[in-house]
């Protein structure tokens, strides 16, 4: 197996009220951003659980690590099984939403992998 990890971002987190932007590459998903090829939907819930939630989804998930956890925030990484490589997953709770990002560190294209794993966790979620 090969480890391509790259650094850990020390720019992540809540900064005046949101989640860091997706930069120009596809490589990212960030429910603040609009555009189509980054924007994707927050994840609703109404659950007084659902940090407990989430942090089960997360944990049940492959190649998983909860780096940083607080009352309204949960940052993970998430590792590819071939080639190593680690992608930074946010999510922020925002009052009835949990805002997400989820990102890759290295390349260009994540061949929508990012958004894959947004929607599986939406959908575990919510079941």
């Amino acid at each position: 197996m090969f480890k391509f990890s790259g650094t850990r971002p020390s720019d992540l987190g809540v900064q005046s009220g949101r989640l860091k932007a997706c930069p120009d590459s596809p490589n990212c998903v960030c429910s603040y951003d609009s555009d189509k090829e980054h924007g994707i939907a927050a994840i609703a819930y109404s659950q007084p659980d659902a940090m407990a939630k989430l942090k089960g989804i997360i944990n049940g998930m492959e190649r998983t690590a909860i780096v940083t956890e607080g009352e309204n925030y949960l940052y993970a990484e998430f590792t590819t099984k071939l080639m190593g490589y680690v992608d930074d997953v946010e999510f922020y709770f925002d009052g009835g939403a949990i805002q997400v990002r989820s990102a890759s560190r290295l390349g260009k294209s994540d061949l929508g992998l990012n958004r894959q794993r947004i929607e599986a966790i939406r959908a575990a979620f919510q079941a």
